[in-house]
Parts: C-alpha cells; structure tokens; sequence
C-alpha cells in the first residue's frame, strides 16, 4: 500500500493526512525518501552544470519529501509523543543525522556549490538567490565540508551521537515528569490553591486511579500549587520534586549533558573555532561570546541592587505575614503574590475571569486582523489529536490564501512541557511550486473543568500571544525559498515577532476588545487595567536576573575550551556559573542544566540570551507604535513588509533599520522594566 506520508494530500490545502498516519508509517516513508533522494543526489553529483538552478534549486528539492517526513514527524514527537512513536524516535532521529551527513560532508556536493559561489558575479542572481547561495556556502563550510576524510568520519560520528543525545533528554524529562507527583488525602492541605486547580489535581489522581488529589508538576497544576497553596510544606515538597525531575536514577541527564558538552567542544574546535559559543555565535546578531557576556553585564549591574531590595522585601514580608525566619526558593512566588496584592491589590485570579480562552481566541483573531488584515476561518481537516483545531488563513485585502494554522493548547500525557510554534511545511519554494506555510502553536493550558469553562492566567495569555507573533512570522512570510523564509532567521533576531506581540495585551485599546468576564461580560475595569500596566515593572528586576542566570549557565556551557576530562558535576558547575546572580544565598535551588530543554534539546546552545536581547529590539520597535498608535496601519504595515515577510533574506539588522530607522536602542527597555 502507498505511503500516506508520501502521498498526495488530497485535503483542502493540501493538509496533512493525519486522519489515515499511524507510527508504523514513519521509518519505512523516511527510509523511502532518503533512498529516493540518495539515488538522485548520486546524478545531482555527475553533472557539472555551474548555474543556480542546477546547483542550488535540484540540492533542495532532492530533500523535499525527507524534509516533509521529518517535519511531521518531529512535531508529533513534541506535541504528541506517543509510546509507539518513541520506540522509533532514536532510529528515525540517526537515519536523518546520516543522511544530512552524506550531504553536507560529501566533497563533490560542496565541489558544486563552491564553483558557483566563486564566480556568484558572473550570474544574473537575485539578492534572495545571492543570500541563499551564501548560506549553503557558509553552512557546508561551518559543518565540515572542507575537512579530510578521516576528520569528516569523525565528525559524522559527533554529529550522529548529539542527535541521539538530544533525543534522550528530552525524553528523560517527558518520561519522568509523568511519574512524579505528590499524593494528597487530606483537602485540608490545599487550603488557598483556586478550585479549579484543585479541581484539575482531582482528575489526574483519578487518571492514577487514587483517592484525592495528584499534584503534578504540569505547569497549569504546579504553577498555582507555588502561588498560592498556604500550606508551606506541600510548596516545599512539590519545589523539591521538581528538582529531581531528570537528575536521577534512570531519567538522570548528568551523562547526557556531560557527553553533548564535551561533543559539541570537539566539534567545534575540530572546525576551526575555540569552543561552542564561538562557532554557534558567528551566525548571530550577537557575533561573539564577548558581546554576549557584555550585554549581560550590563543586564546584571542594572537589575541586581534593585532585585536585592526586591527580595528583601519578600523576607520582609514573609516574616511580617507568617514569622517565617528561614525564608526559602519555595517561598518566592507564594510572596510575590501576596506582595502583588499588598501593592498593586492584584493577582492572577482577579484576572483570569476575564480570559476565558474562546474570547482570548477571539482577541488574537482581532488583533491579527487589526494589524494585517488576516481572517482566520475554523476548518474541518484531519488533525493529530481531538483537541487541536485547525484554521485556514486568508489575506481579507486581497482574499488570497496564507496558510494552515493549528492549535494545540492543552496539557496531556505525550506533550512536552511548556509552550512554541513550529512549522509541518515552511512558505516557500515546494514540489515545484511556491507553497503557502502551515504552521501551529502548542500550549499547556487549563482545560475546561466541571462547568466553568478554560480560563487563563494574564501569563498564559502573554504566552499565547507570545507564540502567535511566531505563527505570523512563519504565515505571513513573502520568500521564495523555504530555507529563508518565515522564523529561518537568526536565533537572536527570531524572538522580536513574538516578544512584541506580548506588548499589545498590556494596553487598554486592545484588551477593550476581547476581555470580557465570563459570567457578566463586563470588560476589564480601569483600575484593574492600570494595575496590569503597573505590575510590568513588578519585581522586573529580579525576573531579568533571573533570565540573565540563566543566559549566563548556558554561556558557562558552551565557552569550554577543553573537553572534560571525567564527569562534571552539573550541581556545583551551574551554582558556580550563577553565584553572583543567588539573592539566597547559602538556599541551594535546584539544578536548571538537567531540564534545560532549549540548550541540551532544542535549538538554543549558546543562544538563550536571545530573549533578553530581543527584548531590547521588541521594547524599541513597540515604542514606534506607541508614538504612532498601537494599531496604525503604516506601522503594521511597515512591520508586515520590513520583518515579517522579509525571513532570512536580508541581515538582521538591515530589517530593523529599514522598520526602525535606526539601529535599537536599550533604554526602551530599561524604562519599560523600570531600571531606570
């Protein structure tokens, strides 16, 4: 029987076939595609064509279905990781590494490529051509293309292990998060947690087949419990349980993080760079682990006196409220709370009323509409789970299509922690044609619990609005080649579509337009609004040194200059990193390396400052449309044509300018923080 993943859709938009895909159906499609695109890169290598077409356009389409494959499957491995689906993971995960390998290390590809870039001004190439031409020439080059034989055996073999590495983490994580949790008999012990969250921890004990409440570390469930549970003990237990998650027993990522580490050294110095961080950010707007390490000192000696006198006050407060002597990391969001009422007379659930997560639906529908004049239809196409909805996307100016969007909120099982957007098919060149994207956003939210229905946190919101600036980058995207377009941009530039979008739910004209009260339909009263834009600058400056902590392990990672002689231990190696950053000192925290997903899993090594810094340009770029109007129309404009449809296809820094008018500026930020 054919393939369905190698198959035509014949779903409107050509959407995936989720409907007849089953496990079974990944390797034999991969190994399908792969021995496919192997047979033709062999002709690809015989001819000696020197024009951009033969040598640029055929290398990419010989990836075409093996890039499909991949993109489906690894988003499935994210979101909806099955029991079956991670039996294959670790063969799928090596088939891919080997055939990027052939690719990339193989002499006579690189041989084509370097004889077109070479005389790249004797051709009538485009800038998008010239850019994607200099890219492949810049990427062979950084992954061992110039390297002999005997190297290039070694580096496939690196290159091969990371992936399998990686995989195993993050699997580490997914699999021993399912198995903690802290059993609760008594509801006496969940005095102040909301009802629904006790709700919630009610469901999973009966999904455990328990009596009373499993308080989990799922973050709609832990998040709460941290917040507002009165009873100290269960915040301690449940601080220290998340502390064992992946640092232990069988799930321990002490060896993972250890072998990736040392790995990633000897690549990168087998390329000619002295460590990770060098190699990784050569590629960035940052260019340097020193520029990185100076916009993080700069970042520290702002936020530390003030994030002092920040915890000085939840020890005060602490001892005030409670006589609590002793204050500790499992006390820090408990009091920041009740600090947040003290004095701003707000918290969380005075607020998520007013999200029910239909009108938050509604309000990014709006906003995008507002901004770009986008409609989203909901569609009925096959999907990978019952509870993500699909959406088919259009252009309300000139009623072209955009692309497929889907929504995938709610916590479950097979689903990693936390929250992104990913692309299944970028926009760009496919099969012969210009394809539309379609592209999704995977959350873990409150579901619906009795009868009240999802309600979200002002957190959740920022984050979902936070991920929809993603999904627009990658819809609204105007490339000619997928390589470029959409979120294919620099690690430390990809953040500004979806930070600035956080900007527009903490201004009243925006809010005005979906949040309503679930019950009542009253909108947000006024001086709650002002409470929100009041709690921006709320205990900032310990959040920025909590972000600033944590750029500064990753950086600690990855400017190893050596690879470890015997096993590091992640413990004291990370507190040493972030001593400066400890507001409690001599209160050992727990250990962030075993579950730092984005550095050991993901695609952030070396470049988690990435947040921060994108801060500094979302800051900047939104102070243009305050001056202007949140919504007006030649700033969204400008924002559209400038950053969102440009991709990859100019340098960062030119696009910014070219919205901006000039290069970013930091004191935005500083003043929006209040740090200054």
């Amino acid at each position: 029987m054919e393939n369905p993943l190698l198959s035509q859709s014949k779903h409107l938009h050509g959407a995936v076939p989720f409907d007849v895909i089953n496990e079974e159906h990944y390797l034999p499609a991969l190994k399908q595609a792969i021995e496919s695109a192997n047979s033709g890169l062999e002709v690809y290598k015989s001819k000696t064509d020197v024009n951009f077409e033969e040598v640029i356009e055929k290398l990419d389409q010989l990836s075409e279905d093996v890039d499909y494959v991949a993109g489906i499957f690894y988003s499935l491995y994210s979101a909806h990781a099955t029991d079956k689906l991670r039996e294959v993971g670790s063969e799928f995960n090596r088939l891919i590494t080997q055939y990027s390998n052939a690719i990339t290390l193989d002499e006579k590809v690189f041989n084509r490529i370097a004889a077109l870039y070479n005389e790249k001004e004797k051709h009538s190439l485009t800038h998008e051509q010239l850019r994607i031409l200099e890219k492949y020439y810049s990427d062979f080059e950084r992954n061992g293309a110039c390297l002999p034989e005997d190297k290039k055996e070694e580096l496939k073999k690196i290159n091969e292990e990371l992936s399998d590495l990686s995989m195993k983490f993050s699997d580490n994580i997914l699999e021993h998060n399912n198995e903690l949790y802290l059993h609760i008999t008594n509801k006496d012990e969940l005095v102040g947690i909301p009802e629904s969250v006790v709700g919630m921890a009610s469901a999973k004990a009966k999904e455990k087949k328990l009596e009373g409440w499993a308080i989990t570390l799922d973050m709609p469930i832990m998040f709460p419990v941290m917040k507002f549970a009165e009873n100290r003990h269960l915040r301690r237990d449940l601080y220290r349980l998340s502390g064992r998650k992946a640092s232990e027993g069988k799930f321990d990522n002490t060896n993972n993080i250890n072998r990736e580490v040392g790995l990633r050294v000897q690549r990168s110095q087998m390329l000619g760079y002295k460590n990770h961080a060098d190699y990784v950010l050569e590629k960035r707007m940052a260019q340097s682990p020193e520029k990185v390490m100076s916009f993080l000192k700069e970042l520290f000696e702002r936020s530390k006196p003030k994030a002092q006198i920040e915890m000085q006050k939840l020890q005060d407060l602490a001892r005030e409220l409670d006589g609590i002597e002793d204050f500790d990391h499992w006390d820090t969001s408990y009091y920041s709370e009740k600090l947040k009422m003290r004095e701003l007379n707000f918290n969380d659930e005075v607020l998520k009323p007013y999200f029910p997560l239909n009108k938050v639906y509604e309000g990014i529908f709006i906003v995008a509409e507002k901004l770009y004049n986008l409609k989203f239809n909901k569609i009925d196409i096959p999907v990978y789970h019952p509870d993500v909805d699909a959406y088919e996307v259009m252009d309300g100016d000139s009623g072209e299509f955009v692309g497929l969007f889907y929504f995938d909120l709610f916590p479950r099982n097979s689903k990693k922690q936390g929250a992104w957007m990913g692309s299944i098919l970028d926009q760009g060149l496919f099969k012969g044609k210009v394809r539309r994207p379609h592209v999704y956003v995977v959350c873990n939210f409150t579901k619906a619990h009795d009868d009240e229905p999802s309600l979200l946190t002002f957190g959740e919101v920022l984050t979902f609005f936070h991920e929809f600036g993603h999904a627009l980058h990658g819809l609204l995207s105007k490339c000619h080649y997928r390589n470029l377009s959409g979120t294919n941009v620099y690690w430390d530039f990809v953040e500004l579509p979806s930070q600035i979008m956080e900007n527009w739910i903490k201004e009243k004209e925006c809010l005005d337009l979906f949040a309503e009260h679930y019950k009542t339909g009253e909108k947000i009263p006024s001086e709650i609004l002002n409470k929100i834009q009041q709690s921006n600058q709320f205990l900032e400056a310990m959040s920025t040194l909590r972000q600033v902590s944590l750029a500064m392990i990753d950086m600690g990672w990855h400017t190893l200059t050596e690879v470890p002689k015997q096993m590091i231990e992640v413990d004291k190696f990370e507190k040493n990193l972030i001593k400066d950053c400890d507001l409690l000192p001599g209160k050992p925290g727990n250990t962030i390396s075993f579950v730092f997903g984005h550095l050991f899993a993901g695609g952030y090594s070396a470049g988690y400052y990435s947040y921060k810094w994108a801060e500094v340009l979302d800051a900047d770029a939104f102070e243009y449309f305050k001056e202007k109007g949140i919504f007006n129309p030649e700033v969204s404009h400008k924002f559209r044509t400038e950053i969102l449809e440009k991709g990859g296809t100019e340098d960062p820094m030119v696009l910014y300018k070219n919205f901006r008018g000039h290069e970013p500026d930091i004191e935005p930020l500083m003043k929006r923080a209040g740090l200054i």
